[in-house]
């Protein structure tokens, strides 16, 4: 049934989204003086030494200590972490409020090495036991790390000195810090104390008498020189994850929720695997998740596209947990800027509005930092690459309230296909303010600008099929060596948070972008002759190459959230609304014949047909989105998870030349509902329901517009902490895909929407640290997707470009001492079974498997690696657009890259 949009609703919620933003505006403009701060100090406890050792008793849980005393007020220092296990347990307080702790630092004394956590004067901290064996374990609830930017992040330190393994301080849940000193062959001598001044200590004596030096293999901490072993050693922690495992990802909820929390498999492939395998696109990026298939190879012309669990992830971007502009353009994302890539399984529409029901894409930018950081990178690789790329951050100010990060990059290079070339640059300038302890704004923009030669694909008679002929080479270019796509693309936007008390927040996103594209357009098949080496020709081109085509567009999104509890009962409320708009304006084009190309002696240059095809129209789009969503914790091992979003989309398009305009409206209901079981502390069982839509245009014979797609998903699996490094996700999916526009059996001319897609399948992806050095990130999943129903194709054809089995593997070693040490090791293992090269199931592309090796090195501010790709030099096919059009994988590619840190 058609329901059209109710124009005073969507009244109300435009007023509603731009008051809450007026709202924050105003609060920004609030002076410094009249912001509230906490005035509260770290005070002692009642009792001196004996109450202090009751923070821990061994073997088991023990309720928060009192309050932690102030250095000066100790009486008798605990000696070592032995005496804190051989105490009574404390009495239960009430649980303070967040505390944030913004640093993190190791420092080397007489007796070994001391770990501070610095938070802001005034805050308490309380302590929370869990040793075992040799491992000293503290977990400080009530607290998060989080660096004044906002970034959550990870200090590690290997073998700091004698007689200890390693220290770790990180994020163990979002209201929880674990603290963890690893004994080599005992419990570790620990002591606790406060400073006023810098903060919660944690001394660490060392098994000798002299004390090393403390190491770390922490990429994102940097350290200041010592020359002497009595001078301190300052470890700042800056932001960025450590290692392959990421605990959190904000996009799943808009919340600050670990992913173990989350009903639903989540995905993220951190900054350190982007490094250890020296890639720069996306599409590599995702080749370790499981069910995230690459469709459009990184060297041919056009937008990163990949399918999620059998469906192509179409419009489902994000940039920073946002909704990304999007205008299926020739601008591609590139990994300079990027800290982060998060792959969302299933629908997104629950939180995100309109979109794919394969799963959603989160990129997650870099942030400034808070201390000066700055590095310069060169790389140079096969087929002519040559790449620049800098990134400078640090503090405006002497308070380091304001902040700023310029990522930047160059980058030229041809392909293996012949004449193509690619020339992309990128500046991404981002600054952010901390106006109050409670407010930070945040401004990001980026300009950059893709050249491009659109190859086409290569005919599948002569590279999966048979050919008389031979074998077509993979590097032959059927388009005209003229051809090329100019992409010049801006965006500029806010980011505006503001905390009202430790349980309520508000967030608002503004982002606008524009796109320019214009160039000499592209040239493709359009048939293949008897003969089979014959490929008959189009062209597609911009009549006035002086007016660009542009696309812009904005949105603007605001999420309230909130903490309450209803008896026993806690809630995460979520409240957001979502305003977003694109137009297209000067879409000109013309179309005709192109001179046929022979495939096996190809001559170039012969003049175009006549123009058989033109058009000239402006089409605009968007939606207005309402979303509610509560995080339920019933008990502390059961959550779930509620979500409903109701959206008005609507789409125009206006055909210049016949003056003819058409215009469509569609409202959808988007459900979720998830829940969390974890019968023991590193496991968390799921199941999920959740559905998305995806609008249609036209009509159908009865002149009826077309309702959204929409998209079923049920989900169940099990999430585990395989240790406090490693963690897996398995998980089983059912994806039930309906209103698939079909071919009216009664009027071929017009579509019906009866036709249904289903996948199911399984899927395991682990990542993290095995052993000490010895890394991995990997996926592995079974699809089953095939048509359901459909008048056009035979119900029981699987789907294009989904294999029914994959799987990545990347493995890393980083030697840990002796004369290796600084060195590195990584090996890719990526393996994509036989795929179906249309729904017609015609012909099939074979599967493969595909060896990346990379060696690395790093020593102090000098990083150096060289990687090779398809290590082998198989030959394989990537995907496939239809018969014409088949995309061969990238043959043997070296690339070399260095960079330095000062």
């Amino acid at each position: 049934m058609k329901v059209q949009r109710s124009p005073n609703l969507l009244s109300f919620v435009v007023s509603l989204s731009g008051c809450i933003t007026s709202v924050l505006m105003s609060l920004v403009a609030q002076p410094v003086w009249a912001q509230s701060t906490r005035t509260a100090s770290i005070t002692a406890s009642t009792e001196a030494s004996a109450d202090f050792t009751q923070l821990i008793t061994k073997g088991q849980v023990v309720e928060p200590v009192k309050k932690i005393q102030q250095l000066r007020q100790i009486k008798h220092l605990i000696s070592s972490a032995q005496q804190l296990v051989q105490s009574p347990t404390p009495q239960t307080v009430p649980t303070p409020e967040l505390v944030q702790v913004t640093e993190v630092k190791a420092n080397p004394t007489s007796k070994g090495v001391e770990v501070i956590l610095q938070t802001s004067k005034g805050q308490e901290l309380q302590i929370t036991n869990r040793s075992a064996g040799n491992n000293f374990i503290a977990d400080i609830p009530n607290a998060q790390l989080r660096l004044l930017s906002g970034e959550a992040f990870t200090f590690r330190s290997e073998k700091p000195i004698q007689g200890v393994t390693e220290i770790t301080v990180t994020n163990f849940d979002t209201n929880t810090i674990r603290v963890t000193v690893i004994g080599e062959a005992s419990l570790p001598a620990v002591e606790l104390y406060d400073s006023p001044d810098e903060g919660l200590i944690f001394s660490v004596a060392t098994a000798a008498s002299s004390a090393q030096k403390p190491q770390t293999e922490n990429q994102t901490q940097q350290s200041q020189p010592s020359t002497q072993n009595d001078q301190p050693i300052e470890l700042v922690v800056t932001g960025e994850q450590d290692g392959y495992n990421v605990p959190d990802a904000s996009s799943a909820t808009r919340t600050d929720t670990p992913i173990r929390d989350i009903p639903q498999s989540i995905q993220v492939v951190p900054r350190q695997v982007i490094e250890d395998r020296v890639i720069t696109d996306p599409d590599d990026a995702v080749r370790t998740i499981s069910g995230v298939i690459p469709s459009n190879p990184s060297y041919e012309g056009g937008l990163s596209a990949f399918s999620i669990r059998g469906f192509d992830y179409g419009s489902n971007v994000l940039r920073n947990g946002v909704r990304e502009i999007d205008f299926g353009s020739v601008s591609r994302n590139d990994l300079t800027n990027i800290e982060r890539v998060e792959i969302l399984k299933g629908p997104a529409s629950v939180l995100y509005g309109q979109g794919s029901l394969g799963g959603a894409v989160n990129i997650v930018t870099k942030q400034p930092l808070r201390d000066p950081f700055y590095n310069l990178e060169f790389l140079a690789g096969s087929y002519d690459l040559y790449r620049g790329a800098v990134d400078f951050s640090g503090p405006l100010n002497d308070s380091r309230t304001v902040l700023y990060r310029l990522n930047a990059f160059y980058q030229d290079s041809n392909t293996f296909i012949d004449f193509s070339r690619n020339n992309r640059w990128l500046v991404n300038p981002v600054v952010s303010w901390q106006i109050s302890p409670n407010t930070k704004l945040t401004i990001e923009g980026d300009v950059s600008k893709t050249v491009s030669q659109t190859s086409a694909g290569l005919p599948a008679v002569g590279t999966v099929l048979p050919n008389p002929n031979g074998k077509i080479p993979i590097n032959r270019f059927i388009g005209e060596p003229g051809d090329f796509e100019t992409g010049l693309f801006a965006r500029i936007g806010y980011d505006l948070q503001h905390q009202f008390s430790k349980d309520w927040s508000v967030r608002n996103v503004f982002r606008y972008a524009v796109l320019k594209r214009g160039g000499g357009g592209f040239t493709a098949g359009s048939s293949l002759d008897p003969d089979g080496r014959t490929l008959d020709r189009f062209y597609f081109d911009d009549p006035n190459p002086k007016t660009d085509d542009t696309v812009n567009g904005f949105i603007v999104a605001t999420d309230l959230t909130g903490k309450f509890e209803t008896g026993s009962i806690k809630h995460t409320l979520l409240f957001g609304t979502e305003v977003y708009n694109t137009k297209r304006t000067n879409f000109e084009y013309i179309s005709g014949d192109a001179a046929p190309l022979d495939l096996f002696n190809p001559v170039y240059g012969s003049p175009r047909g006549a123009v058989e095809d033109r058009g000239n129209s402006t089409q605009s789009g968007g939606f207005v989105g309402v979303y509610l969503q509560d995080q339920i914790a019933l008990a502390d091992n059961l959550k779930l998870v509620l979500g409903g979003r109701y959206d008005w989309a609507n789409q125009d398009s206006k055909d210049l030349i016949t003056d003819t305009k058409t215009s469509q409206s569609d409202e959808a209901f988007s459900p979720r509902v998830g829940i969390v079981y974890q019968p023991i502390q590193p496991i968390s069982l799921y199941a999920s329901y959740s559905r998305s839509f995806n609008p249609n245009s036209g009509t159908d014979a009865n002149g009826n517009l077309f309702d959204p797609e929409s998209g079923t998903q049920y989900e169940v699996g099990i999430k585990g902490d395989l240790s406090n490094k490693l963690s897996a996700t398995l998980a089983l999916f059912d994806l039930t895909r309906s209103n698939v526009l079909t071919t009216d059996p009664n009027n071929s001319n017009f579509s019906i929407q009866t036709g249904k897609q289903r996948s199911r399948g399984i899927e395991l992806d682990i990542s993290g640290e095995i052993l000490p050095g010895w890394s991995i990130a990997a996926g592995y999943a079974y699809i089953d997707a095939r048509i359901s129903e459909d008048n056009d194709y035979a119900v029981g054809n699987r789907l294009v470009n989904a294999p029914e089995n994959s799987f990545g593997l990347f493995t890393s070693y980083k030697f840990q001492s002796g004369s290796l040490e600084g060195w590195g090791l990584g090996l890719g293992f990526f393996y994509v079974g036989e795929r179906e090269g249309d729904l017609n199931n015609n012909f099939t592309l074979p599967s493969y498997f595909r060896t990346d090796a990379s060696i690395f090195y790093k020593r102090d501010r000098l990083r150096a690696a060289v990687s090779i790709k398809n290590l082998f030099n198989v030959d394989y096919y990537e995907s496939s657009s239809d018969i014409l059009r088949v995309f061969p994988g990238e043959p043997l590619t070296v690339q070399g890259t260095i960079s330095w840190q000062f």
